[in-house]
């Protein structure tokens, strides 16, 4: 038996209700008996001595609620066991990995790059590379490290991004949104020309995610938690590396901070400003705090924060005070 009764079920129901909340035998057919046992197997139906009883709906409603909400907890115990009972796998994986010039159908190749264990991890291939390669190796461990991400994912994608490669990571990256994290991208105008591009990477936007555009050349870069990142290990970017070396994370860090100070929000290329943002933009105008905002619209100071962030983007404003004395310039021009 489902969670929700069936449309035969709520037709019979229906009728009970229309004839007083009572369902007399004589009122039912031979193809009503089955339907009539579910109603009361659920609690909306009651037998009495002269037929049924229609019973409070709320009651079931109530009843599956408490027990939906039993399995989701069960089901998120589940998801914070699972972890750690596939570590044990994860470090045997992770062994291997690391064993340099390995034999065997597990072996991993050595990469260009090499220095000190566990600062760099090469990779053969990926999505960093261009060109006809086997990108299996680097997408895998890419898609790794997004589940792995806990608070804040920064990408520096130079060049055209094709929207058929926008989509494939698509899902990963509003899962990455979804649970918490920042995600901030750089690209190139060419992106931004390709309509499809555009959409998908509006698709981003609209769950929180910040993209920049800069018109001069920079370097692709993953960077994770600010703690690994992926840079290409060969010219023609057919190899890359993953690196985890602290100092030189925090050099990449900068970098990236660097060009995306110069960068331009890519906000006006994405259409107008979602509803409730340009709500929010009106209440900071006249001067409501971010707190005062969020109770005055009903939502949560991290939302509203989150369309702050956005306006700020849009804007350009470096601080909130910026931002609130920008958008009164626009609604009292």
């Amino acid at each position: 038996m489902t969670d929700e009764p069936g449309p035969a079920e709520r037709a019979l129901y229906l009728a009970a209700a229309r004839g007083g909340g009572r369902l007399r035998p004589e009122d039912l057919g031979p193809a009503d008996r089955s339907t009539v046992a579910a109603l009361v197997a659920r609690g909306l139906l009651t037998p009495t001595a002269n037929g049924y009883t229609a019973a409070n709906p709320r009651a079931l409603g109530d009843r599956i609620g408490a027990e939906l909400r039993i399995r989701a907890v069960r089901l998120l115990l589940h998801a914070e066991r699972l972890p750690g009972t596939l570590r044990p796998l994860a470090h045997a994986y992770e062994a291997l990995r690391g064993a340099s010039g390995a034999d065997g159908p597990g072996a991993v190749p050595s990469g260009p790059v090499a220095s000190g264990p566990g600062t760099y991890e090469p990779l053969a291939s990926g999505p960093l590379a261009s060109g006809p390669v086997d990108t299996t190796d680097i997408r895998r461990r890419i898609s790794e490290l997004h589940t792995e991400c806990k608070t804040e994912l920064l990408a520096a994608r130079p060049g055209h991004q094709p929207a058929d490669r926008l989509q494939r990571t698509l899902a990963r990256d509003l899962a990455l949104l979804a649970r918490g994290c920042s995600l901030r991208t750089l690209h190139q105008p060419a992106t931004l020309d390709d309509p499809a591009a555009l959409r998908q990477t509006a698709l981003r936007t609209q769950q929180g995610a910040r993209v920049r555009i800069l018109a001069e050349p920079y370097e692709r870069i993953l960077v994770f938690d600010r703690t690994v990142a992926v840079i290409p290990a060969a010219a023609d970017r057919s190899r890359a590396a993953i690196v985890t070396d602290p100092s030189t994370v925090a050099y990449l860090v900068a970098h990236f901070e660097r060009d995306w100070a110069r960068a331009t929000p890519a906000d006006r290329h994405l259409g107008a400003p979602h509803p409730t943002t340009v709500r929010i933009g009106r209440l900071l105008a006249r001067g409501l705090t971010q707190r005062a905002v969020a109770t005055r619209l009903g939502l949560s100071e991290r939302t509203v924060a989150g369309h702050i962030s956005r306006l700020r983007d849009r804007y350009g404003a470096r601080t909130l005070f910026h931002l609130g004395w920008q958008l009164r310039g626009e609604h009292h021009g």
